[in-house]
């Protein structure tokens, strides 16, 4: 009897899965699911990384750092692609037409940056600045000679021009360099970090060990 049950669940259970009627509803619990794996993904070798370069705590808080940030990259990610889905199908189910207009992603993107990511912390900074730089980036002019793939589906990006990837890298490069030296203040604090470890630090020795191992 209890075998039968179960049975009768996971059968209406994957009869709604595979109905078209709730495709989009369950499109945002997958999207949610996704947004945990990635950002789990993304965020752990980073924490990791970052502690054993940088922090001089103990194993125990380094291990707490990393598990957090883990835990809140891949929360935060999930959220905001559960609240872009269910904003795309808000927008949707609002015209008669139940058609997406080209805006849609806009609204829906503004709506998830500002609830999830507005609140400024360390790990929401490095996620806007890290969209940012991929959005002002994506102004160089790409390389036409490369043509996106015809397979149904799939969009291959096309690669920035060579020449003008390289005005790009050096207009970028100059300028962060002027920040370090003149208003290091207005760096993020990861990124600062970093600069600090190879051009200040790597100034500075007293002894063979301290030039080639342990900083100063």
């Amino acid at each position: 009897m209890v075998q039968q049950m179960i049975q009768a669940v996971l059968a209406l259970i994957q009869k709604i899965i595979a109905d078209p009627a709730y495709h989009d509803y369950l499109a945002i619990l997958k999207g949610a699911r996704n947004g945990l794996v990635y950002g789990a993904k993304v965020r752990f070798p980073h924490a990791l990384v970052m502690s054993l370069l940088f922090s001089r705590a103990d194993w125990r808080t380094k291990a707490q750092h990393i598990a957090t940030a883990t835990a809140t990259h891949a929360i935060n990610l999930a959220k905001f692609v559960s609240i872009y889905k269910t904003m795309l199908l808000v927008q949707k189910k609002s015209r008669k037409d139940k058609r997406q207009d080209s805006l849609d992603s806009f609204i829906a993107g503004l709506v998830g940056g500002y609830v999830v990511f507005g609140d400024r912390t360390a790990i929401n900074e490095q996620i806007v600045l890290y969209v940012c730089s991929r959005v002002v980036a994506s102004f160089i002019p790409r390389d036409v000679a490369e043509l996106p793939s015809s397979t149904p589906g799939k969009v291959t990006p096309l690669r920035p021009n060579p020449r003008h990837f390289s005005l790009f890298a050096a207009l970028c490069w100059g300028a962060v360099m002027f920040l370090f030296q003149d208003r290091e203040e207005t760096l993020q604090s990861g990124m600062h970090k970093s600069m600090v470890y190879l051009y200040r630090d790597s100034e500075r020795w007293n002894s063979l060990r301290t030039l080639f191992w342990h900083n100063k």
